[in-house]
């Protein structure tokens, strides 16, 4: 047969196995998982990890004889965007990208689409001129530059309030905020311009990928922040006039009283956002200028329950996998708020669930519901705290329980107790390393026997940001850093790092990745915990059994190309890594 008579998609296809990119036993797989579920042979490709979506554009270009572009780094003029309508775009996955004379280019993922270039060509009376993009690529430009951004979205419906809210009469403050009554507010947050503005801040939150949204008063505007990735970003500010009726919005989403403005409080709500149910922990903070909102974002979606993806190296994972094992003792995860704590237990609990298994766990609050697990929300006010929740599990039969936090003797007294009579007991605890949490539990009144005879292992962790795949790229490591990292001066030491792309909003970043270090209770390490040993000493002795510090799993993070040197100085400190005394 001749190459003249072949498909497009053979043709395709035979260009990328001549590349030696596919094989025909990967062939017969992708069509096989075709013909079971449908779909487009290109995306199961690309699924399957056989090929990318760059070196199928590759291809497709080489054999159409169509130029392919990188809408990332493409930057389009408004006027050419105004061209075509959104709904066009969104119907054919195509973006207008530039205009001379009567010929319009285009972006298009699916070259063969006459419809979708015989009537862009029809609504713009233009001649079309076709470019390949990738699907990813099409999708992002057309929410760049058609969807409405939070910002402007607000500023509209700000300007559409104002006539109500400026007067430009003299206005009596108390205590820098606005004087509403109760009755006022209730009021107004049923306005539709308020709900409107608070609904846009929650979707742009998720859209964001956030983990948080600050809501800060100032003296003459709001703040909002959105912390991506570990890292808070400026995002709109709004005027200081609506800040009343958009927080007292929040309460009544959360349930909270919006009549006290003068103690913090604690609420929680559940939205359906982008096709999705997501969960919002609230917490109001009253301050000088008035009331601080913070919005914790609890999405199930972003989240990976799988101890395998969470990014720990393979022999931290499987320490961890055999202290999961055990028939009882006690496994605590460390490190300070927001590093991934929660998620390494629930990776953990979903690891040794089985029908078999009771399992039970206390949490404030409940963040994620997992299926075949028991889980109470403790209630400090109603007198039920960890502490009173721990016994009542204890008559309730467990095999493993969860406490969420370990913050007093009491709560950390009878969870040691609870690993010592059977029960495999896990929890977290705020210290900044593995070997530190061995002080805070004596420093907290708990006998070093009792340490000894009840740990298990403990985990000390961080989350790092991910270099973004779209942008990454090497680079030399400069001598200075070279030192710093222990590499010899001089050497070809190369790194990666971001350049900065429409994907990862021009950050370098996208996504994050966890590093942990594995303190594993070896009788060496119980003789020295029970002669009340140092911190450091205790380290020392863990690293020459195998333990691997913070610092160190993430400079093997940066050799593989997944994280950046800035970003393992920015979350670990260098003096926990102090030459081995080998005496």
């Amino acid at each position: 047969m001749k190459d003249s008579s072949l498909s497009i998609k053979d043709k395709i296809i035979k260009s990328l196995c001549d590349k030696k990119l596919l094989v025909e036993k990967d062939i017969e797989k992708a069509l096989k998982l075709q013909k079971e579920k449908g779909g487009k042979l290109s995306d199961i490709l690309v699924g399957m990890g056989l090929v990318s979506r760059s070196q199928l554009i590759s291809a497709l270009a080489r054999e159409l004889g169509i130029p392919p572009i990188d809408l990332s780094r493409y930057q389009i003029a408004p006027e050419v965007i105004k061209l075509v309508p959104k709904k066009i775009v969104k119907t054919y996955r195509v973006v207008p990208i530039s205009k001379m004379g009567n010929f319009l280019t285009i972006a298009i993922a699916d070259p063969l689409d006459v419809f979708a270039t015989d009537d862009i060509s029809a609504l713009t009376d233009c001649k079309i001129s076709v470019v390949i993009a990738s699907d990813k690529d099409i999708d992002e430009a057309i929410t760049q530059y058609y969807e409405t951004g939070a910002h402007d979205a607000i500023e509209q419906v700000i300007e559409e309030m104002a006539p109500h809210g400026e007067s430009g009469e003299i206005e009596v403050v108390e205590d820098g905020a606005g004087f509403v009554s109760s009755a006022q507010l209730a009021k107004l947050t049923q306005d539709a311009p308020v709900v409107k503005i608070a609904n846009m801040l929650l979707s742009e939150g998720v859209k964001r990928k956030a983990s948080d949204i600050l809501i800060e008063p100032q003296e003459s505007d709001l703040r909002i922040r959105y912390r991506v990735d570990g890292i808070l970003t400026d995002g709109e500010h709004p005027p200081k006039r609506i800040h009343s009726a958009l927080v007292s919005r929040l309460k009544v989403m959360a349930n909270l009283d919006i009549a006290e403005r003068r103690l913090p409080q604690d609420g929680r709500f559940k939205v359906k956002l982008h096709g999705r149910k997501v969960d919002f922990r609230v917490s109001v903070l009253p301050s000088s200028t008035g009331e601080k909102v913070a919005l914790r974002i609890l999405d199930r979606s972003q989240v990976t329950l799988d101890l395998d993806k969470l990014g720990f190296e393979k022999d931290t994972r499987e320490k961890i996998k055999e202290a999961a094992g055990k028939p009882h003792g006690m496994i605590l995860s460390c490190g300070p708020t927001g590093c991934g704590k929660t998620t390494t237990l629930y990776s953990i609990l979903k690891y040794v669930d089985s029908p078999e298994k009771n399992i039970i766990t206390a949490e404030d609050p409940v963040e994620y519901q997992l299926e075949g697990i028991n889980q109470l929300t403790v209630k400090p006010d109603l007198d039920l705290t960890f502490a009173n929740s721990l016994r009542s599990f204890l008559r309730q039969d467990p095999d493993i329980i969860m406490v969420g936090e370990i913050r007093d003797y009491e709560t950390v007294d009878i969870s040691i107790k609870a690993a010592l009579t059977g029960h495999l007991v896990l929890s977290t605890l705020h210290t900044t390393t593995a070997s530190g949490a061995m002080i805070r539990l004596v420093n907290m009144g708990v006998e070093p026997f009792l340490i000894t005879s009840s740990m298990i292992i403990v985990i000390a962790q961080r989350l790092v940001r991910r270099i973004c795949d779209d942008c990454k790229e090497p680079y030399k490591i400069d001598d200075a850093t070279a030192k710093k990292i222990g590499l010899k001066s001089g050497s070809k030491n190369t790194a990666w790092k971001g350049k900065g792309c429409k994907s990862c909003q021009a950050t370098g970043y996208k996504g994050r990745v966890g590093l942990a270090e594995a303190l594993v209770l070896t009788p060496e390490i119980r003789r020295l915990i029970l002669g009340k040993t140092e911190e450091h000493k205790l380290r020392e002795q863990a690293r020459r059994e195998g333990m691997k510090t913070l610092r160190e799993n993430g400079l093997v993070k940066v050799a593989s190309g997944l994280t950046t040197v800035e970003e393992i100085f920015r979350v670990t400190i260098g003096d926990q890594d102090v030459p081995l005394d080998t005496n």
